[in-house]
């Protein structure tokens, strides 16, 4: 039975819009639709295929792992999971480790813990959650609700209480809002769909200095700049500000769903047996792919290599800018980059997107504005150089439009 995106439009709900190609195989940072034609690939799954495509060391682990135990649930555990969590709380501030299976379920772990632990240290008064405006933290009600986007939160009837927005960057504004009553502030390091804006080192410490004064947890949320996403393992660790809970997805899989959120032991005590859990979270399948990838990740020379391969993204889409004039502001960290369309262009980054898939390359939007890269972490210097022809092609068409 041959399938095609017509398909796609009969049998699923329609809150997507699937671009025309349907992709079938991938290998390395190239990716081949039904009718065999080449891609490459900047999208990256948005920040998750962190090794690219079929990566053997995942694949080898995956494999592996499919030949001895698949799932089992937490009524008992595993060790693939001991040994991620034991490579996570090595690596990181963190002494403790809860799995889940994805972005959204690891920041909805990590809000209801800071909540918990505020009420349960302080009162019920003490409930309230800070949050940027233009954020992103997930697609659950209530993580949906604390990320500042009422796009995606409106329509759904009455929403969560005890949230409040603060501007990203404008530590007045968070001053203008933190009391006793606060439990948490959850932050994005660098948000993401919001754009690709990167956290100055002021406002993330004076967040983590807020907080400490009046008693309340810092969250970061790293589920898109996290697992070598920037050059370092966490871009807290680039920052040098520590929070109390983290929360990682996207990349830590490699596309093998999976999720986790790190927190302090002090701090983890508060989700005692009963209080929080999950079906699926930490199975064999994930951990093991997630374990085989961290190790890779991790090595010295990947994370410098990100460092390395970015300059070449940084000077090449400068190098296209120079010529056709359509970015005002290239921005982000490591291999999270976002180049912002000039104001003529506003709203149009979709028409880019379309054309660079005629061009054979896939990219990405973070709002109308936006065009987002996202690549394999280990993306070879050819394929990059060979990605930005594509995408020069791509912008020179539609300046010609």
């Amino acid at each position: 039975m041959a399938l095609s995106r017509s398909d796609f439009d009969q049998y699923m709900v329609p809150n997507y819009a699937p671009a025309a190609f349907v992709p079938v195989r991938g290998a390395g940072s190239r990716v081949w639709d039904q009718e065999g034609r080449e891609y490459v690939d900047f999208a990256g799954g948005i920040a998750v295929n962190a090794l690219g495509h079929c990566h053997p060391a995942l694949v080898g682990a995956l494999t592996a792992q499919a030949q001895q135990l698949w799932h089992v649930s937490n009524v008992f555990t595993n060790e693939p999971a001991l040994a991620l969590a034991q490579k996570l709380v090595s690596a990181t501030f963190a002494d403790k480790v809860f799995f889940c299976n994805s972005g959204a379920e690891a920041n909805e772990a990590a809000l209801k813990l800071a909540r918990r632990v505020a009420i349960e240290r302080h009162g019920e008064k003490k409930h309230k959650v800070l949050s940027a405006l233009n954020s992103f933290h997930g697609r659950t009600f209530f993580t949906v609700c604390v990320g500042g986007q009422p796009k995606y939160s409106d329509g759904f009837g009455p929403k969560p209480g005890g949230i409040e927005y603060f501007e990203y960057n404008n530590l007045a504004s968070v001053e203008a809002l933190i009391d006793d009553e606060t439990a948490c502030v959850i932050v994005e390091p660098i948000q993401g769909e919001g754009g690709v804006t990167p956290a100055t080192r002021e406002f993330l410490q004076g967040l983590r200095k807020l907080c400490d004064q009046h008693d309340a947890l810092l969250i970061f949320d790293e589920v898109q700049s996290g697992v070598g996403r920037t050059g370092s393992l966490y871009a807290y660790i680039d920052y040098g500000v520590t929070p109390d809970i983290l929360s990682s997805a996207k990349g830590l899989g490699g596309g093998f769903p999976v999720g986790a959120m790190l927190t302090t032991a002090e701090i983890a005590k508060h989700l005692a047996v009963g209080t929080h859990g999950t079906t699926y979270g930490g199975n064999p399948l994930a951990c093991a792919v997630a374990g085989a990838l961290f190790d890779v990740v991790s090595q010295p020379e990947v994370l410098a290599g990100v460092r390395q391969k970015r300059q070449q993204f940084v000077e090449g889409i400068a190098a296209i800018n120079a010529k056709l004039g359509v970015f005002k502001e290239v921005r982000g960290l490591g291999l999270l980059i976002g180049a912002e369309l000039k104001d003529e262009y506003a709203g149009q980054a979709r028409e880019i997107l379309a054309l660079a898939a005629q061009q054979g390359l896939m990219v990405l939007m973070a709002g109308p504005n936006v065009i987002r890269f996202a690549p394999s972490l280990v993306i070879p210097q050819a394929d990059i150089a060979d990605g930005l022809a594509r995408f020069e092609r791509a912008v020179t068409a539609f300046v010609g439009q």
